[in-house]
């Protein structure tokens, strides 16, 4: 039985991974434009004129484009993606993105750079995002035996604050109890843990 959010589409894995090598530099480009909006101190000449080109290029993407939501697809190969994700998508600007690296002994673990766009606090990773991102990699390390969850529960200490640049997150079971899985997690810079998380996460009836 398959779940709306979950499309089988007939593409094979080597057009995926054109695909994805082709849009990805897209998107770090429109990340670096996020970027650079933030920062700018251009005077306003150049703010409508860079707002009138960028309007242009956004007209030219929707000329053709999805309908809803982009999902997470799958082909017949076991190759899937989901390149609208918030915290992985390829081909989201919004994404870090992660990459979530899987080890033999059940840890779970990314690294980023946090710049500008997620900022909180003065200089710190906004409270929110960590838990996004903290989120994202538990549902992984839940998920990681090829089985779907969903988020139940998500408790989280903010050990102190995450300052912006460089940040790393593991992840790993803790037990599982039927369609629960006990999942515990941190986040933190080079100097240590700033977030801790523990969280449930639910394999859903239709999966199993």
């Amino acid at each position: 039985m398959s779940h709306p959010v979950f499309v089988h589409e007939d593409v094979p894995t080597a057009e995926v991974d054109r695909l994805e090598a082709l849009h990805r530099p897209l998107a770090d480009s429109v990340r670096e434009l996020v970027d650079a909006t933030i920062r700018t101190t251009v005077d306003d000449e150049e703010v409508h004129a860079v707002r009138a080109e960028v309007d242009a290029l956004v007209a030219r993407l929707r000329a053709r484009q999805l309908d809803g939501p982009a999902g997470v697809r799958y082909n017949s190969e076991a190759r899937s993606w989901s390149w609208g994700n918030a915290v992985v998508g390829q081909r989201n600007a919004v994404a870090p993105p992660l990459r979530v690296v899987h080890e033999p002994d059940g840890l779970a673990h990314a690294e980023t750079v946090l710049g500008a766009a997620y900022e909180g606090p003065p200089g710190m990773v906004h409270g929110g995002v960590a838990a996004m991102l903290l989120d994202h990699v538990m549902g992984e390390t839940a998920s990681a035996s090829k089985r779907v969850t969903f988020t139940g529960t998500l408790t989280m200490r903010y050990v102190r604050s995450t300052p912006l640049g460089p940040v790393r997150i593991e992840s790993r079971i803790a037990r599982e109890e039927g369609r629960k899985v006990f999942v515990v997690a941190t986040i933190g810079d080079p100097d240590g843990v700033t977030v801790e998380a523990d969280g449930v996460f639910i394999v859903p009836r239709w999966a199993t």
